[in-house]
């Protein structure tokens, strides 16, 4: 995992999030659905996995999109949460990054399309997700056959999800992996200000705009601070496995750390990598550069473990 310098690959990531910069700054009004057409490109830096089908199914009340690989488990299946700050992104912007996991892991992966803000606020996306959840216990699929994933704001949703199932008393999934998730809507980590120049894309302004957005609290500190918004500030006790990753050049790295810190403390079982010199949910470089496809082999060996997949060796290479 240990690399010395990000490679020239990694640089797509970066050029992708500075044009939504510019963007963004250029044209402070620019519509909400226009902002989301925008980020419907996020996909455009991953590789097409291949030997992935997709097909969109009524998650109990909630759309969502399957991705199923080629000669996948049947009975073991990812809960997928797309990133966006929960304004923006979509199953269809994250299909193939999710692909990718999925068809490392050999399992299929469920893609909630949870409702956004600022249509709905929070609680909305968790709330979906726990729908989701619901209905794949429904489906016959077993809690320990079931583990969480996802990025940014969907990474604080992969804990989240188990916070609102543990207090309504449902059993918990095996594991869940929150990749460079944004755990802190107080916005209080340092990394914040001492990663500014490096990372191209979490800015304060941005991460202090979605955060408004979302809660519809204009800046309110009690409401950032509910743990089914911002997990670092959550009762961790009694939580499955997890596996943080995070890029070393994130302005959201402290929401890593703490979060990672605080789940130790609590109790869990937390596996950590921060990967040098990557950007906000690098893992979009699957197919294309080093950094993520390690990430995704990292990834895939941890949750066949926890998924009971671990004889499947040969699914561990993301393509």
């Amino acid at each position: 995992m240990e690399m010395s310098m990000a490679s020239k690959e990694s640089e797509a990531l970066s050029t992708l999030y500075k044009g939504w910069i510019e963007t963004l700054t250029g044209t402070p009004d620019l519509p909400i659905e226009a902002v989301r057409r925008l980020f419907e490109h996020w996909g455009d830096v991953t590789a097409e996995p291949r030997g992935v089908d997709y097909v969109e199914v009524d998650a109990g009340g909630v759309p969502a999109l399957w991705a199923i690989p080629k000669d996948a488990a049947l009975d073991r299946v990812l809960q997928a949460t797309h990133g966006g700050g929960y304004v923006v992104g979509s199953p269809y912007s994250h299909r193939k990054l999710f692909g990718h996991i999925a068809k490392a892991v050999g399992a299929r992966a469920l893609i909630l399309d949870y409702r956004r803000a600022p249509e709905h606020l929070h609680p909305a996306p968790v709330e979906d997700a726990v729908r989701s959840y619901k209905w794949l216990l429904s489906e016959g699929f077993r809690a320990e056959h079931i583990a969480l994933v996802g990025d940014s704001a969907g990474g604080a949703l992969a804990v989240t999800t188990l916070l609102l199932l543990r207090e309504q008393g449902w059993p918990l999934p095996a594991a869940s992996a929150p990749l460079s998730p944004w755990t802190d809507l107080l916005i209080s980590g340092e990394t914040i200000e001492t990663n500014a120049e490096k990372d191209h894309f979490v800015k304060r302004h941005l991460a202090e705009h979605l955060s408004s957005v979302y809660l519809g609290d204009g800046g309110s500190s009690p409401a950032r601070r509910d743990p089914l918004a911002s997990p670092l500030y959550a009762d961790l006790r009694g939580l499955p496995p997890l596996y943080v990753q995070v890029g070393g050049d994130e302005a959201l790295l402290a929401d890593s750390s703490r979060f990672v810190d605080a789940a130790r403390a609590a109790g869990a079982d937390v596996t950590y990598g921060v990967y040098p010199e990557q950007q906000h949910v690098f893992h979009f470089l699957a197919g294309t550069a080093p950094e993520a496809d390690q990430a995704v082999r990292d990834l895939a060996v941890w949750f066949r473990q926890h998924l009971g997949l671990a004889q499947a060796g040969h699914r561990a290479a993301a393509e």
